[in-house]
């Protein structure tokens, strides 16, 4: 049996997949990239790399396989070991293996694996169908005339209803010449009354022209339209996992060792291979999940892995 297009379709989903007696697969998620000096561009990937210490049996390599070719769990597990012996031979024959669409092993001097990812498959899911491109240089004076037609925006203008004192100031000084000729005829006599009236009268229309003026409306044309900001809830899709257990009872004994061990332990649904995955935590970054993965293997578990997944 040929299990290397099980391992890569695992590759997709998982970031460590074993092959039992042989090795491990690790994946990394890589960022973007651009290159300044060709003016490429490079969509995010993931990374892979291999570990020949990983060796133990995790199941997933295993179910995977028995779940695609319909066929026992322990046979999928004799076709796996029978598979790795087959690369065994053919690296003591010639001193290199290649896995179709993941990369070549090789024995170094000192007989150890070396292994050389290929570039042409792009095992990050959510990059499909995204590729690497070049783009021309931008000229500055190109770019100067977009930026002028940017700060070309249109001047928001205020109509405001006029509302003036005028009226009231015109009776006012009509007000005002009628008592000036009044007194003409008798100054002396209405002198002191005049002055009053004249104050009184320049106080109220003053008083009625404020009034008018504070109570002027202002309209605006094209009014912006209203901001509505969005707060992304933060996922924790980032998970360490202890192991995944074919007995429930197994899986709820290492959920209460690492909760007394102090981790923030979890209990996931059986996945579709019929395993019951337990998880030391989970984490909103893959850099807290890497660290905290690297934490758990120097101090408890050296076969831990990491798993990517929305729960």
């Amino acid at each position: 049996m040929n299990i290397q297009p099980y391992i890569a379709q695992l590759l997709y989903r998982y970031q460590c997949v074993t092959v039992p007696g042989f090795g491990a697969f690790l994946t990394e998620i890589q960022s973007a990239q651009w290159v300044e000096s060709a003016n490429s561009f490079f969509p995010p990937k993931k990374l892979i790399s291999f570990n020949a210490n990983l060796k133990n049996n995790d199941g997933l390599l295993a179910n995977h396989i028995a779940q695609s070719e319909k066929t026992s769990y322990d046979y999928a597990v004799s076709a796996i070991q029978y598979e790795v012996l087959t690369w065994k031979k053919a690296l003591e024959a010639n001193g290199i293996f290649s896995i179709k669409n993941i990369g070549d092993i090789c024995l170094n001097a000192d007989g150890n694996l070396v292994f050389t990812p290929v570039d042409q498959t792009n095992y990050l899911s959510s990059s499909f169908g995204l590729t690497s491109f070049v783009s021309p240089v931008v000229k500055r004076e190109i770019f100067e005339q977009k930026m002028e037609a940017l700060e070309e925006t249109k001047v928001i203008t205020l109509d405001t209803e006029e509302r003036t004192g005028n009226s009231y100031l015109k009776y006012a000084a009509i007000f005002i010449l009628g008592l000036s000729l009044t007194g003409s005829i008798g100054y002396s006599v209405y002198q002191n009354q005049i002055a009053s009236e004249t104050v009184l009268v320049e106080t109220a229309v003053q008083k009625q022209v404020q009034n008018k003026i504070q109570e002027a409306t202002f309209f605006i044309k094209n009014p912006l339209p209203a901001v509505t900001l969005s707060i992304k809830e933060n996922k924790m899709s980032y998970h360490v996992v202890a192991g995944a257990f074919r007995e429930e009872k197994n899986a709820q004994k290492i959920f209460e060792r690492l909760s007394k061990l102090g981790y923030k332990a979890k209990r996931i649904a059986p996945n579709k291979y019929g395993l019951f995955p337990v998880l030391y935590g989970s984490y909103s970054t893959i850099g807290e999940a890497e660290k905290a993965k690297k934490e758990i293997q120097e101090k408890d578990n050296p076969e831990a892995w990491l798993l990517i997944q929305s729960l």
